[in-house]
Protein backbone atom coordinates (compact mmCIF):
# COMPACT_ATOMS: atom_id res chain seq x y z
CA UNK A 1 0.00 0.00 0.00
CA UNK A 2 3.49 2.18 0.24
CA UNK A 3 4.00 2.05 -3.46
CA UNK A 4 4.01 5.18 -5.47
CA UNK A 5 0.84 5.46 -8.56
CA UNK A 6 2.47 3.41 -11.75
CA UNK A 7 5.18 0.70 -12.24
CA UNK A 8 9.35 1.67 -13.70
CA UNK A 9 11.76 4.33 -12.11
CA UNK A 10 10.46 7.57 -11.72
CA UNK A 11 12.69 10.44 -11.47
CA UNK A 12 13.83 11.98 -8.68
CA UNK A 13 11.79 15.13 -8.49
CA UNK A 14 8.92 13.21 -8.86
CA UNK A 15 10.11 10.81 -5.76
CA UNK A 16 11.01 13.87 -3.41
CA UNK A 17 7.47 15.34 -4.15
CA UNK A 18 5.69 11.93 -3.20
CA UNK A 19 7.45 11.48 0.08
CA UNK A 20 7.15 14.54 1.37
CA UNK A 21 4.19 15.68 3.33
CA UNK A 22 2.66 18.77 2.75
CA UNK A 23 3.16 21.39 5.56
CA UNK A 24 -0.76 21.74 6.53
CA UNK A 25 -4.12 20.50 5.73
CA UNK A 26 -7.14 21.37 4.29
CA UNK A 27 -10.55 21.27 4.72
CA UNK A 28 -13.58 22.04 2.16
CA UNK A 29 -16.55 24.18 2.82
CA UNK A 30 -19.14 25.45 0.64
CA UNK A 31 -16.79 24.27 -1.64
CA UNK A 32 -13.67 25.99 -0.85
CA UNK A 33 -10.40 25.29 0.79
CA UNK A 34 -9.38 26.20 4.41
CA UNK A 35 -6.58 24.83 6.69
CA UNK A 36 -7.00 22.45 9.70
CA UNK A 37 -4.73 20.35 10.94
CA UNK A 38 -0.90 19.15 10.58
CA UNK A 39 -1.63 14.99 10.71
CA UNK A 40 0.87 13.09 8.96
CA UNK A 41 0.00 9.84 7.80
CA UNK A 42 2.09 7.07 8.86
CA UNK A 43 2.88 5.62 5.60
CA UNK A 44 4.94 7.69 2.94
CA UNK A 45 2.13 7.54 0.17
CA UNK A 46 -1.31 6.88 1.19
CA UNK A 47 -2.96 3.44 -0.72
CA UNK A 48 -5.79 3.85 -3.37
CA UNK A 49 -7.93 0.99 -2.50
CA UNK A 50 -10.64 0.01 -5.22
CA UNK A 51 -13.49 -0.39 -3.48
CA UNK A 52 -15.26 -3.96 -4.78
CA UNK A 53 -12.81 -3.34 -8.07
CA UNK A 54 -13.37 -0.23 -10.07
CA UNK A 55 -17.26 -0.76 -9.02
CA UNK A 56 -17.87 2.95 -10.66
CA UNK A 57 -17.43 1.38 -13.62
CA UNK A 58 -17.78 -2.03 -13.90
CA UNK A 59 -20.32 -4.80 -11.61
CA UNK A 60 -19.08 -4.60 -8.73
CA UNK A 61 -17.38 -7.90 -6.88
CA UNK A 62 -16.47 -9.02 -10.59
CA UNK A 63 -13.09 -10.08 -11.69
CA UNK A 64 -13.54 -7.37 -14.61
CA UNK A 65 -14.27 -4.61 -11.98
CA UNK A 66 -10.51 -5.40 -9.80
CA UNK A 67 -8.55 -5.78 -12.99
CA UNK A 68 -9.98 -2.50 -14.00
CA UNK A 69 -8.96 -0.87 -10.84
CA UNK A 70 -5.49 -2.62 -11.14
CA UNK A 71 -5.29 -1.29 -14.39
CA UNK A 72 -5.98 2.41 -13.59
CA UNK A 73 -3.48 1.87 -10.87
CA UNK A 74 -5.01 1.47 -7.31
CA UNK A 75 -2.47 0.14 -4.93
CA UNK A 76 -5.04 -2.82 -3.21
CA UNK A 77 -8.43 -4.35 -4.34
CA UNK A 78 -11.22 -4.81 -1.75
CA UNK A 79 -13.36 -7.99 -2.27
CA UNK A 80 -16.02 -9.28 -0.08
CA UNK A 81 -16.66 -12.77 0.80
CA UNK A 82 -19.63 -14.94 1.86
CA UNK A 83 -19.98 -18.77 1.63
CA UNK A 84 -21.64 -21.21 -0.72
CA UNK A 85 -24.22 -24.01 0.31
CA UNK A 86 -20.82 -26.41 -0.62
CA UNK A 87 -17.79 -24.39 1.25
CA UNK A 88 -16.35 -21.98 -1.12
CA UNK A 89 -15.63 -18.05 -0.81
CA UNK A 90 -17.43 -16.04 -3.19
CA UNK A 91 -17.39 -12.29 -4.03
CA UNK A 92 -20.49 -10.62 -2.97
CA UNK A 93 -21.14 -7.84 -1.21
CA UNK A 94 -24.75 -9.15 0.12
CA UNK A 95 -24.59 -13.05 0.31
CA UNK A 96 -28.47 -12.01 -0.96
CA UNK A 97 -28.28 -11.42 -4.46
CA UNK A 98 -31.48 -10.66 -5.96
CA UNK A 99 -30.10 -6.87 -6.85
CA UNK A 100 -26.16 -8.57 -7.56
CA UNK A 101 -27.18 -11.01 -10.08
CA UNK A 102 -29.54 -12.49 -12.35
CA UNK A 103 -31.18 -15.24 -10.35
CA UNK A 104 -34.20 -13.90 -10.47
CA UNK A 105 -34.67 -14.73 -13.96
CA UNK A 106 -33.85 -18.17 -13.25
CA UNK A 107 -37.12 -20.43 -12.96
CA UNK A 108 -34.59 -23.47 -11.67
CA UNK A 109 -33.88 -21.63 -8.63
CA UNK A 110 -36.88 -20.19 -7.93
CA UNK A 111 -37.95 -22.83 -5.51
CA UNK A 112 -34.48 -21.23 -3.12
CA UNK A 113 -35.84 -18.32 -2.48
CA UNK A 114 -36.27 -17.87 1.23
CA UNK A 115 -36.76 -15.01 3.77
CA UNK A 116 -34.01 -14.36 6.57
CA UNK A 117 -33.41 -12.06 9.48
CA UNK A 118 -30.12 -10.44 8.49
CA UNK A 119 -28.57 -7.47 10.64
CA UNK A 120 -31.55 -7.36 12.49
CA UNK A 121 -33.60 -6.65 9.09
CA UNK A 122 -36.33 -9.33 7.46
CA UNK A 123 -34.51 -9.96 3.99
CA UNK A 124 -36.27 -11.88 1.32
CA UNK A 125 -34.45 -12.97 -1.68
CA UNK A 126 -31.81 -15.71 -2.63
CA UNK A 127 -28.70 -16.46 -0.71
CA UNK A 128 -25.23 -17.58 -1.76
CA UNK A 129 -25.67 -20.16 1.35
CA UNK A 130 -28.67 -21.91 -0.05
CA UNK A 131 -26.74 -22.56 -3.70
CA UNK A 132 -23.92 -24.58 -4.58
CA UNK A 133 -20.60 -23.16 -6.19
CA UNK A 134 -21.52 -24.80 -9.64
CA UNK A 135 -25.27 -23.23 -9.60
CA UNK A 136 -23.71 -19.52 -8.43
CA UNK A 137 -21.24 -20.17 -11.15
CA UNK A 138 -24.15 -20.32 -13.63
CA UNK A 139 -25.64 -16.84 -12.80
CA UNK A 140 -24.13 -13.62 -13.97
CA UNK A 141 -23.55 -10.23 -12.15
CA UNK A 142 -25.55 -7.36 -13.17
CA UNK A 143 -25.41 -3.53 -11.63
CA UNK A 144 -26.77 -2.91 -7.89
CA UNK A 145 -27.32 0.54 -8.33
CA UNK A 146 -28.78 0.56 -11.92
CA UNK A 147 -30.20 4.13 -11.43
CA UNK A 148 -27.24 5.84 -10.40
CA UNK A 149 -24.88 4.03 -12.64
CA UNK A 150 -26.85 3.27 -15.62
CA UNK A 151 -23.52 3.25 -18.17
CA UNK A 152 -22.29 0.20 -15.79
CA UNK A 153 -25.75 -1.97 -16.99
CA UNK A 154 -24.36 -1.80 -20.50
CA UNK A 155 -21.86 -5.04 -18.59
CA UNK A 156 -24.99 -6.75 -17.51
CA UNK A 157 -24.90 -10.81 -17.80
CA UNK A 158 -21.12 -10.62 -19.29
CA UNK A 159 -19.51 -11.75 -15.53
CA UNK A 160 -19.43 -14.43 -13.54
CA UNK A 161 -19.80 -14.86 -9.82
CA UNK A 162 -16.08 -14.91 -8.87
CA UNK A 163 -14.23 -17.14 -6.14
CA UNK A 164 -12.02 -15.87 -3.35
CA UNK A 165 -8.90 -18.22 -4.63
CA UNK A 166 -9.58 -16.85 -8.43
CA UNK A 167 -9.02 -13.25 -7.58
CA UNK A 168 -5.96 -13.89 -5.65
CA UNK A 169 -4.73 -16.05 -8.90
CA UNK A 170 -6.06 -12.57 -11.04
CA UNK A 171 -3.63 -10.60 -8.39
CA UNK A 172 -0.70 -12.72 -8.85
CA UNK A 173 -0.70 -12.54 -12.50
CA UNK A 174 -1.28 -8.64 -12.28
CA UNK A 175 1.31 -8.04 -9.96
CA UNK A 176 3.62 -10.24 -12.50
CA UNK A 177 2.30 -8.12 -15.73
CA UNK A 178 1.82 -4.79 -14.35
CA UNK A 179 5.49 -4.60 -12.35
CA UNK A 180 4.06 -3.28 -8.50
CA UNK A 181 2.96 -4.53 -5.41
CA UNK A 182 -1.50 -5.13 -5.12
CA UNK A 183 -2.64 -6.12 -1.99
CA UNK A 184 -6.03 -7.94 -1.80
CA UNK A 185 -7.98 -6.78 1.28
CA UNK A 186 -10.73 -8.96 1.50
CA UNK A 187 -13.73 -8.09 3.69
CA UNK A 188 -15.03 -11.34 5.54
CA UNK A 189 -19.02 -10.68 6.05
CA UNK A 190 -20.99 -11.49 9.07
CA UNK A 191 -19.03 -14.40 9.94
CA UNK A 192 -21.02 -14.97 13.66
CA UNK A 193 -24.43 -15.36 11.22
CA UNK A 194 -22.98 -17.69 8.91
CA UNK A 195 -21.23 -19.57 12.06
CA UNK A 196 -25.08 -19.74 13.16
CA UNK A 197 -25.95 -21.45 10.32
CA UNK A 198 -22.96 -24.27 10.02
CA UNK A 199 -20.47 -22.16 8.55
CA UNK A 200 -16.84 -21.46 9.69
CA UNK A 201 -16.24 -18.80 7.37
CA UNK A 202 -12.47 -17.94 9.18
CA UNK A 203 -11.53 -21.58 8.76
CA UNK A 204 -12.66 -21.49 5.17
CA UNK A 205 -10.55 -18.10 4.47
CA UNK A 206 -7.55 -19.59 6.16
CA UNK A 207 -7.57 -22.53 4.37
CA UNK A 208 -7.60 -20.93 1.13
CA UNK A 209 -5.06 -18.34 2.17
CA UNK A 210 -2.23 -21.02 3.23
CA UNK A 211 -3.16 -23.62 0.06
CA UNK A 212 -2.07 -20.34 -1.97
CA UNK A 213 1.21 -20.21 0.50
CA UNK A 214 -0.19 -16.16 1.46
CA UNK A 215 -0.38 -16.71 4.77
CA UNK A 216 2.58 -14.81 5.81
CA UNK A 217 3.08 -10.98 6.93
CA UNK A 218 4.67 -9.79 4.00
CA UNK A 219 2.11 -11.50 1.73
CA UNK A 220 0.22 -9.40 -0.64
CA UNK A 221 -3.36 -9.93 1.35
CA UNK A 222 -4.80 -8.28 3.95
CA UNK A 223 -7.87 -9.36 5.86
CA UNK A 224 -11.07 -6.92 6.86
CA UNK A 225 -14.11 -7.34 9.30
CA UNK A 226 -16.64 -5.56 11.40
CA UNK A 227 -16.79 -8.22 14.04
CA UNK A 228 -13.68 -7.82 16.48
CA UNK A 229 -14.10 -11.52 17.91
CA UNK A 230 -13.04 -12.58 13.70
CA UNK A 231 -10.09 -11.03 13.74
CA UNK A 232 -9.01 -11.83 17.21
CA UNK A 233 -10.40 -15.51 16.29
CA UNK A 234 -7.95 -15.01 13.08
CA UNK A 235 -4.92 -13.79 14.94
CA UNK A 236 -5.30 -16.35 17.99
CA UNK A 237 -5.10 -18.94 15.82
CA UNK A 238 -1.68 -18.01 14.12
CA UNK A 239 -2.30 -15.99 10.82
CA UNK A 240 0.18 -13.69 10.16
CA UNK A 241 -0.75 -11.34 7.71
CA UNK A 242 -2.36 -7.74 8.45
CA UNK A 243 -5.65 -7.24 10.17
CA UNK A 244 -8.10 -4.67 9.38
CA UNK A 245 -10.72 -3.44 12.14
CA UNK A 246 -13.92 -1.71 9.71
CA UNK A 247 -15.68 0.59 12.34
CA UNK A 248 -19.18 2.71 11.71
CA UNK A 249 -20.64 5.20 13.71
CA UNK A 250 -22.59 3.01 16.11
CA UNK A 251 -22.18 2.20 19.63
CA UNK A 252 -19.53 -0.57 19.34
CA UNK A 253 -17.69 1.98 16.64
CA UNK A 254 -17.48 4.32 18.62
CA UNK A 255 -16.30 2.81 21.54
CA UNK A 256 -13.72 0.99 19.42
CA UNK A 257 -12.75 4.82 17.92
CA UNK A 258 -11.61 5.68 22.03
CA UNK A 259 -8.15 6.65 23.23
CA UNK A 260 -8.60 3.10 25.07
CA UNK A 261 -10.50 1.33 22.13
CA UNK A 262 -7.63 2.34 20.32
CA UNK A 263 -5.10 0.65 22.07
CA UNK A 264 -7.10 -2.33 22.58
CA UNK A 265 -7.57 -2.96 18.43
CA UNK A 266 -3.77 -2.35 18.29
CA UNK A 267 -3.57 -5.63 19.63
CA UNK A 268 -4.73 -7.67 16.99
CA UNK A 269 -4.96 -5.36 14.28
CA UNK A 270 -2.48 -3.01 12.24
CA UNK A 271 -5.44 -0.73 10.17
CA UNK A 272 -8.48 0.87 11.69
CA UNK A 273 -10.81 1.50 8.74
CA UNK A 274 -13.80 4.14 9.77
CA UNK A 275 -16.21 5.45 8.37
CA UNK A 276 -15.87 8.51 6.15
CA UNK A 277 -18.33 10.71 8.71
CA UNK A 278 -15.93 9.79 11.80
CA UNK A 279 -12.70 11.61 10.03
CA UNK A 280 -14.76 14.05 8.50
CA UNK A 281 -18.02 15.13 8.94
CA UNK A 282 -20.49 17.02 7.43
CA UNK A 283 -21.36 20.24 8.69
CA UNK A 284 -24.80 21.98 9.28
CA UNK A 285 -23.91 24.56 6.17
CA UNK A 286 -23.64 20.79 3.95
CA UNK A 287 -19.75 21.24 3.77
CA UNK A 288 -17.13 18.99 5.38
CA UNK A 289 -16.26 20.03 8.94
CA UNK A 290 -12.93 20.05 10.78
CA UNK A 291 -11.55 16.94 11.22
CA UNK A 292 -12.08 15.02 14.11
CA UNK A 293 -9.41 13.63 16.60
CA UNK A 294 -9.34 10.36 15.12
CA UNK A 295 -6.74 9.75 12.91
CA UNK A 296 -4.43 11.82 14.92
CA UNK A 297 -5.41 9.16 18.08
CA UNK A 298 -5.55 5.71 15.56
CA UNK A 299 -1.84 6.78 14.33
CA UNK A 300 -0.70 7.32 18.39
CA UNK A 301 -1.74 3.88 18.90
CA UNK A 302 0.14 2.34 16.34
CA UNK A 303 -2.67 1.97 13.84
CA UNK A 304 -2.59 3.15 10.28
CA UNK A 305 -6.20 4.49 9.00
CA UNK A 306 -8.11 3.69 6.14
CA UNK A 307 -11.13 5.35 5.40
CA UNK A 308 -14.64 4.04 3.49
CA UNK A 309 -15.99 5.07 0.98
CA UNK A 310 -15.61 7.80 -1.42
CA UNK A 311 -17.62 7.60 -4.95
CA UNK A 312 -18.02 10.47 -7.07
CA UNK A 313 -22.08 10.35 -7.86
CA UNK A 314 -23.73 13.00 -6.61
CA UNK A 315 -25.87 11.20 -3.97
CA UNK A 316 -23.15 10.56 -2.11
CA UNK A 317 -21.20 13.06 -1.35
CA UNK A 318 -21.86 15.91 0.60
CA UNK A 319 -24.59 18.49 -0.26
CA UNK A 320 -22.03 21.70 -0.80
CA UNK A 321 -19.99 19.41 -3.01
CA UNK A 322 -22.48 18.19 -5.43
CA UNK A 323 -23.39 20.29 -8.38
CA UNK A 324 -26.73 20.65 -10.65
CA UNK A 325 -28.21 17.36 -12.28
CA UNK A 326 -29.21 14.32 -10.54
CA UNK A 327 -28.04 12.15 -7.89
CA UNK A 328 -26.31 10.22 -10.55
CA UNK A 329 -24.22 13.17 -11.36
CA UNK A 330 -20.84 13.26 -11.19
CA UNK A 331 -20.14 15.95 -8.03
CA UNK A 332 -17.04 17.65 -6.70
CA UNK A 333 -15.86 14.35 -5.76
CA UNK A 334 -11.67 15.14 -6.46
CA UNK A 335 -12.09 17.28 -3.74
CA UNK A 336 -13.64 15.12 -0.97
CA UNK A 337 -10.71 12.57 -1.87
CA UNK A 338 -8.37 15.28 -1.36
CA UNK A 339 -9.90 16.50 1.90
CA UNK A 340 -9.09 12.94 3.22
CA UNK A 341 -5.80 13.27 1.76
CA UNK A 342 -5.28 16.08 3.90
CA UNK A 343 -6.46 14.89 6.91
CA UNK A 344 -3.82 12.49 7.44
CA UNK A 345 -5.17 9.06 6.40
CA UNK A 346 -3.23 6.40 5.58
CA UNK A 347 -5.88 5.04 2.47
CA UNK A 348 -8.76 5.67 1.04
CA UNK A 349 -11.96 3.34 -0.33
CA UNK A 350 -12.95 4.64 -3.35
CA UNK A 351 -15.63 3.17 -6.05
CA UNK A 352 -13.42 5.36 -8.17
CA UNK A 353 -9.53 4.68 -8.21
CA UNK A 354 -8.53 7.08 -11.35
CA UNK A 355 -10.24 10.24 -9.19
CA UNK A 356 -8.41 8.91 -6.07
CA UNK A 357 -5.48 8.53 -8.02
CA UNK A 358 -5.53 11.66 -9.32
CA UNK A 359 -6.39 13.32 -5.90
CA UNK A 360 -2.98 11.49 -4.58
CA UNK A 361 -1.26 12.90 -7.15
CA UNK A 362 -2.18 16.80 -6.78
CA UNK A 363 -1.94 16.30 -2.69
CA UNK A 364 1.61 15.16 -3.67
CA UNK A 365 2.59 17.88 -5.69
CA UNK A 366 0.15 21.12 -4.22
CA UNK A 367 -0.52 21.33 -7.80
CA UNK A 368 -3.67 23.72 -8.47
CA UNK A 369 -7.31 22.87 -8.03
CA UNK A 370 -10.13 23.27 -8.96
CA UNK A 371 -11.87 25.76 -7.08
CA UNK A 372 -16.08 25.78 -6.26
CA UNK A 373 -18.05 24.99 -9.25
CA UNK A 374 -20.57 27.86 -9.07
CA UNK A 375 -22.64 29.89 -11.47
CA UNK A 376 -20.43 28.36 -14.16
CA UNK A 377 -17.17 30.05 -11.88
CA UNK A 378 -14.06 27.78 -11.53
CA UNK A 379 -11.47 30.23 -10.33
CA UNK A 380 -8.70 27.69 -8.95
CA UNK A 381 -7.37 27.89 -5.38
CA UNK A 382 -3.76 26.19 -4.60
CA UNK A 383 -3.60 22.99 -2.42
CA UNK A 384 -1.40 23.68 0.72
CA UNK A 385 1.95 22.30 -0.40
Amino acid sequence: MEDAEGSGTLPSSLLHRLFTRCPAHCQVRRGEWSFVSSVRPLVQVPAVIGHRGASGYRPENTLAAYELAARLGADRIEPDLVPTRDGALVLRHESEITHSTDVATRPDLASRRTTRLVEGKVVTGWFTEDLDLAELRSLRAVEPRPGLRPGTTVYDGLYQVPTFVELLDLAAQLRVELGRHIVVTAEVKDPERYAAAGFDVAAMVLADLDRLGLDAPDAPVALQCFQPSFLRRVRAEGTRVPLVQLVEGDDAGRAACTPWGLREVSTYAQVLAPAKDMVLPVGTDGGLGPATPLVEDAHRAGLAVHVWTLRNENAFLPPALRVVGSDAAPGRALAEHLAFLEAGVDGIFTDHPDTGLEARRLWSTGQLVPGARRGGTSAPTRLAG
